[in-house]
């Protein structure tokens, strides 16, 4: 078994690893990277012979950093399969129409998806594949592929102790690539959740909180016990979520479905709420959140960002200029959480995907096996 990678190792965003065994070729993810502006750094890096030869594409879940380039590459080449879960295939329109053009919406609402579920194995050629939940999101799953005797594991976006979203236990393999969304931060997600919660209740004028519309916003909604808002077309999207109680930890459906009964709603034009306004994208580049962060400048109203924010986005540019500020909202795990995975996964070569080089270096001497120096365009041999 082979790996290739065409983003997201080595640098963040547009996370695409290739897996190849005999003739076989599938890839794992097919994101963006939204610090790039639209051109060859924005999709991966991935020729468009290379997408004509590939077998499968997985999607673990739909955020823009996984999906974004579906539509890319059916319009470069590929032909094949396209599998992921239900609730990811219901979730990818919609971030496809914030991170892709019309024609890739377009070739990716027409080509056919087939639905896998967490737990049943199924197969690609000879390779043998396995998905669990994730944690990360409702429809997110890591993957698990095996073939002559050798075994991979794919973490995708993994969070091990969420709160709200359940986590699967993942099988052994020989080369192992964890979530590195965050780097080196050690500190525990309920110290990082305590923060985000003394900060809301600290601004009771209320603050815009930029937010994806999937993952994060239920568990912000699980975590305020401060008046909630949200755009009216956030609703819908956030009621499926918490009706899909597979996913979520026991008893936390009807927790969330209380609290989302009795959000404010607020849309633009009409002022901006004494509460926490709950409004995606999280980083201002696509949806109410480009009007709400807006109004929240012209007004000086509090602004609260708790994700990934990228180079050039409308967030970051207020945070750099004062006009917002910036707690971690765990999602993604900490540093001791990826070296236990590493550890039990028992893996020879561990691979960190979702960050750059130098935060890579500075996690080897902590995850042991890793090897901080792969970048788009390396293969491995698993």
């Amino acid at each position: 078994m082979r790996l290739r990678i065409h983003g997201g190792v080595g640098e963040k965003g547009r996370t695409c690893i290739g897996v190849e065994h005999g003739s076989t070729r599938l890839l794992l993810d097919v994101g963006v990277d939204t610090s790039s502006p639209r051109g060859p750094a924005y999709y991966p890096a991935i020729a468009p012979d290379m997408l004509v030869a590939t077998d499968a594409i997985i999607v673990t879940h739909a955020h823009e950093d996984h999906v974004g380039a579906l539509g890319w590459c059916l319009a470069n080449g590929f032909s094949g399969r396209i599998l992921m879960t239900a609730e990811a295939a219901a979730e990818t329109a919609a971030t496809l129409a914030a991170y892709a053009t019309p024609e890739e919406c377009a070739l990716a609402r027409n080509g056919p998806v087939e639905i896998i579920e967490p737990g049943r194995h199924f197969e690609i050629g000879p390779l043998a594949v396995r998905t669990g939940r994730s944690g990360h999101v409702v429809g997110g799953v890591w993957c698990h592929l095996s073939a002559g005797g050798r075994s991979l594991g794919y973490c995708g976006d993994v969070v091990p102790a969420s709160p709200v979203f359940a986590m699967d236990p993942m099988p052994p393999c020989d080369l192992f690539l964890v979530d590195a969304s965050y780097g080196e931060d050690r500190i525990p997600a309920v110290e990082r959740g305590r923060a985000v919660a003394r900060w809301l209740q600290a601004h009771p004028q209320g603050a815009v909180l930029p937010t994806p519309l999937t993952g994060r916003s239920i568990e912000l909604i699980a975590l305020i016990e401060t008046p909630i808002a949200i755009h009216p077309s956030m609703r819908e999207p956030l009621a499926q979520q918490i009706a899909a109680t597979d996913w979520l930890a026991p008893g936390m459906a009807e927790i969330l479905a209380s609290r989302l009964a009795r959000a404010e709603l607020w849309q633009e034009g009409m002022a901006l709420p004494a509460a926490a306004l709950l409004c995606h994208d999280g980083m201002g580049l696509s949806g109410p959140s480009q009007a709400a962060l807006t109004q929240a400048s012209a007004a000086g109203h509090p602004v609260l960002l708790t994700g990934h924010l990228p180079k050039g986005s409308p967030a970051a540019t207020m945070l750099a200029s004062g006009q917002a500020q910036w707690l971690r909202f765990p999602t993604h795990p900490t540093l001791p959480e990826n070296a236990a995975l590493a550890a039990t996964s028992g893996a020879a070569v561990i691979l960190a995907h979702s960050c750059d080089i130098a935060t890579a270096r500075a996690l080897a001497p902590v995850i042991a096996r890793l090897n901080p120096e792969i970048r788009p365009g390396d293969v491995i041999e698993v």
